[in-house]
């Protein structure tokens, strides 16, 4: 892996921080992943959305 990347980025993170509408936007989306997940760990998954076998 090229962990100097990684560093270059966090750099560039430390030097401007990402804007608060950006953090909300991720955690948001994180979020609502997450609920999708429980969601269908409750419910299960529906048979519309499963292929056909062969």
């Amino acid at each position: 892996m090229n962990y100097l990347g990684w560093f270059v980025r966090m750099r560039g993170w430390i030097e401007k921080p990402p804007s608060m509408g950006r953090v909300k936007l991720v955690v948001g989306v994180v979020a609502l992943c997450f609920l999708v997940v429980i969601i269908e760990r409750v419910f299960g998954w529906p048979d519309w959305l499963t292929l056909p076998k062969r």
